[in-house]
């Protein structure tokens, strides 16, 4: 067999295999996508609890006044997650202002946050979730 008749049958060989780094680029990337995919089923289960959590708040009447610049009330919205917005919230804040918002004076909020419950007690700094659950008596997830 002459030299070019071995070149060409080994070039078609080697064309009937893939690349090794394709695979392994593959193998990669199938990973990343159920990593990936996983996080988000956790995550996706989890927010929808906090959801319910957070709607039944507003249901059992508690409320949370705070400010946009108050670091507690960050930490505070940090612990429900996306699930904030279903929160009994309400901004004493006004952007250009010193001054708080009518509502934040009306009742009597002096602090943020403050947390005000349908018997009209209150607490005020960031609270966990479990307490808040234990004042409303709403379940957490």
């Amino acid at each position: 067999m002459s030299q070019e008749r071995r070149r060409r049958q080994q070039e078609r060989a080697q064309q009937g295999q893939p690349n090794p780094w394709i695979k392994k680029v593959a193998i990669a990337l199938l990973v990343a996508v159920a990593a990936a995919g996983l996080y988000f089923f956790v995550h996706q289960k989890q927010t929808s609890r906090l959801n319910a959590f957070a709607q039944c708040l507003s249901a059992r009447g508690a409320k949370m006044y705070g400010a946009f610049w108050c670091p507690h009330c960050a930490d505070q919205k940090e612990m429900f997650g996306s699930s904030f917005r279903y929160a009994p919230y309400i901004e004493c804040g006004i952007k250009g202002s010193h001054a708080a918002a009518q509502v934040c004076t009306d009742a009597n909020v002096k602090h943020y946050p403050t947390w005000v419950f349908a018997d009209g007690s209150r607490v005020e700094g960031a609270h966990s979730l479990e307490f808040l659950g234990q004042e409303t008596g709403c379940p957490l997830p």
